[in-house]
């Protein structure tokens, strides 16, 4: 396994109601156990609150365990020092939702994505020439064009700039990616290009997904396993075949009945004749 999760649990501590006391705390993740495979794109599907991002961060080890343990091939990621932490740093990296937000807009495209690599020299080892010329390949890698190398992140649009942020989660050569609703804010024909982008570079570069996100449609069509997470609990997981196709999970059959029918015909919006 890349990827496991075992018994995890986040709980939040409540406000202070006085000097010797708190409110009750808020459980944000209850005994989380996932395992994702080497090579697999491992889905993670529910709605706003449901927890997601508080495992995301966890995983990332932006936020500490309440309990549980979370392991990268092997290593345990919050019992590890601060040097082993960065080292592992880089063979593990994020994409982020909103590609207008995640990119530094007085930055150009050229120091964004070399920054990585500037960040991780220890274990990257290139020098500011060596970098140039790895920022152009990742740039060519998902679909932009020399001639973009200077510019900045204003001149780009939604599903371009999404494509640099996955050029910069490539710059360090890692091993997983996290994909926290990477095509959630662009419109559904650029989500298309950039669902086929990703399933490009997995065959190309063996990566490991951990795919988040609330929309099904995206979990089916780029996912090995899935897993359903409401309030913070594992509901249901296993193939994404097996579970879209005959959901188990009473919430489960909640989502699903929910997604958009592709269908026109079948539309409730279609008028009848």
């Amino acid at each position: 396994m890349t990827l496991e999760i075992r018994n995890v649990t986040k709980i939040f501590p409540g406000r202070r109601e006085g000097f010797f006391s708190r409110a009750e705390g808020f459980k944000a993740l209850d005994h989380i156990n996932l395992s994702v495979r080497k090579g697999a794109s491992f889905g993670l599907v529910g709605e706003s609150g449901s927890g997601k991002t508080t495992l995301t961060r966890c995983i990332l080890r932006l936020e500490s365990l309440t309990s549980g343990s979370v392991l990268f091939n092997g290593d345990d990621i919050h019992a590890l020092g601060a040097k082993e932490m960065r080292r592992l740093r880089s063979r593990m990296q994020i994409v982020f939702q909103d590609p207008y937000a995640s990119l530094n807009p007085r930055m150009t495209i050229h120091d964004i994505v070399a920054e990585p690599m500037v960040i991780h020299h220890d274990t990257v080892g290139l020098n500011a020439r060596q970098r140039t010329e790895k920022v152009v390949e990742l740039l060519l890698q998902v679909g932009l064009r020399t001639e973009h190398l200077f510019r900045h992140p204003h001149e780009f649009s939604g599903g371009q700039r999404q494509r640099i942020g996955i050029a910069r989660a490539l710059a360090v050569g890692p091993e997983l990616l996290i994909l926290d609703e990477p095509t959630s804010a662009l419109d559904v024909s650029v989500q298309a290009e950039v669902l086929n982008l990703l399933h490009r570079l997995q065959d190309e570069l063996g990566l490991t997904y951990f795919f988040i996100s609330h929309d099904l449609g995206v979990i089916r069509y780029i996912c090995d396993e899935v897993a359903v997470i409401y309030r913070g609990k594992i509901v249901e997981q296993g193939p994404v075949g097996e579970i879209f196709d005959a959901p188990q999970n009473d919430y489960t059959r909640v989502l699903l009945d929910a997604m958009p029918d592709p269908d026109p015909e079948r539309s409730p919006f279609r008028r009848s004749a």
